[in-house]
This record gives structure tokens, sequence and C-alpha cells, in this order.
């Protein structure tokens, strides 16, 4: 039976969590959700529901995730990050947070504390973006519905909604459809999408 069918049918599906997965207590996964060996997911966080997490990831408290996502092996997630439905996250990508990194305190002196503070910036992924494998997201950035960012980009200010960026640092290239596939304009042009036939 698929996932469709059971959600029609009013079928209970748990999560499904590996045995070497290290889920903390505060951690919420949504019916269906799969996360997969090795992974490290510290409360409290939010997944959602139909998501898949790959091996060797690691989400951070306070990170909150929405339906049907998929987040490949090796992937950061640091504090304060907002993923929005139907994202993809390729492998080995790497969220980042904190303005003024540095590993020790320049006013009290030590190491410094590795908790949130006003450097802190939150990033949001919205709805349908991608994000290809090896990219780094900058602190504090936006990330468009339906982006798509190319692999291995840095990405260091906000991404539109349909854009197609990359490069180090990542620049708008181009525009892509609700499907994936290039367009000649952007979402709310008049070209029809070759592929899937959308025109917004």
């Amino acid at each position: 039976m698929s996932s469709a069918t059971q959600r029609d049918v009013g079928v209970a599906r748990p999560p499904r969590i590996h045995a070497t997965a290290l889920v903390e207590p505060g951690v919420e996964l949504g019916e269906g959700t799969s996360v997969w060996d090795n992974v490290h997911m510290r409360g409290p966080a939010t997944i959602g529901r139909d998501c898949i997490v790959g091996e060797k990831t690691y989400v951070a408290y306070g990170v909150t995730i929405g339906n049907e996502v998929k987040i490949n092996a090796q992937v950061y997630v640091c504090t304060g990050v907002t993923i929005a439905d139907r994202v993809m996250i390729a492998a080995g990508v790497i969220f980042t947070n904190d303005r003024y990194p540095r590993a020790f305190d320049p006013i009290g002196g030590g190491l410094a504390d590795s908790g949130p503070n006003e450097d802190t910036l939150s990033t949001t992924v919205h709805e349908g973006a991608t994000i290809g494998a090896g990219a780094i997201i900058g602190p504090g950035l936006e990330i468009g519905a339906y982006a798509m960012i190319g692999m291995g980009s840095v990405v260091t200010a906000d991404v539109p909604p349909h854009a197609l960026v990359f490069g180090n640092p990542a620049r708008v290239r181009g525009w892509v459809c609700v499907c994936g596939h290039p367009r000649d304009t952007e979402a709310n042009g008049a070209a029809r999408c070759e592929r899937c036939g959308r025109e917004a």
C-alpha cells in the first residue's frame, strides 16, 4: 500500500528510525518520515510527515522542517534554519548561522559559548526549493520558493523565487519552473514551461 493510500484510509504510519541514528528527546517526527543511519537530531526540533533524512546528517536544535522534504547524506542543518514543504537538499549541503564566528570569547576570555546569541541569524528555505550538492548557505538568508541552487555554490545573498543561481558567490543565472525545468522568464512572466505547460 502506498503512502498516499495509507493516508487516505487513515492507517497509522509511524516514523522509521535506523538503529544507529541518535534522535534526542524533544525531536518531533511526522508520520512516514525516515531517519537513516548515523543521523544526529538534537531537540527541540520539528520534522514533518513523509520526509527523508539521509545518513550522517546533523540537525541542530531549533530547526523546523516541513512535509515531504528530502535531505540527502551528510547535510549540516544548524540552529535557526527553517525548511518549508517539498524542499530538496542534496548531499553535503552546509548551512551556517553566525555572522562573526570565533572559537574564543573576545570579551570574557576562554572558549566561546556555542549557543545562539545576537549574531546568530535565521535562514528560511521556502517551499519547493532545491539546494544542490555541496552548496554552502550563508547566515540570515531567504531562499525563495522553487528556487534552484547549483552544486558547489556559495550563497551569500537572498535568492528570489524560481531563480537559478550558481557560482561563488552564487548569482542569478536564469529561472526555473515549479517542475525544475529552465524557463526564459521569472515565474510571473508569460512564457509557458516547455516541460509541464505551467505559465506561473
